[in-house]
């Protein structure tokens, strides 16, 4: 019977969820990252990192982000602004994303480097319009490469 309560739940979810990834929809997402689970070629050590994503649905289950963040690590700390997209499959919540960006980087010399990032996750919504976002991402530039989890929070409106 708890199974089937289960079972029951889960649809009742995927239905209220169908409606957040709708052509119209803005989308919030402040979120961690790094959580001592990434490798950075250029420090060799984990770092703490900070995001906000925030962008609209231009299309059902396509959206368009604009993305600010920060990481602190030993090393250099960096600075980030992007913009790239998400793509959510079958209104259940799983997405995958990428990203155009521009980070700073704040060592010895002061660095500039275009990069890309791409991520993958999964947002499971907590409300009708609030969702756990775990995720897993990595970011790429000329001398860094940045593979980690992050964990952040989804709010539509």
């Amino acid at each position: 019977m708890k199974k089937l309560m289960l079972v029951v739940c889960l649809l009742v979810a995927t239905v209220a969820a169908r409606a957040q990834f709708e052509k119209g929809t803005w989308l919030i997402n402040p979120s961690v990252s790094g959580l001592n689970l990434s490798y950075n070629m250029g420090t060799d050590s984990a770092h703490f990192g900070f995001d906000v994503k925030g962008g609209a649905f231009l299309a059902d289950n396509a959206a368009l982000l604009v993305d600010l963040g920060a990481d602190w690590a030993k090393g250099p700390d960096t600075y980030k602004l992007g913009v790239g997209g998400r793509y959510y499959f079958d209104q259940v919540g799983v997405f995958v994303g990428a990203n155009v960006n521009l980070s700073r980087y704040t060592d010895y010399v002061d660095k500039t480097r275009f990069g890309f990032g791409m991520e993958a996750g999964y947002a499971w919504f907590l409300s009708k319009s609030v969702t756990l976002e775990p995720a897993v991402y990595w970011d790429i530039n000329k001398d860094r490469s940045d593979f980690g989890l992050q964990l952040g929070f989804g709010i539509y409106l």
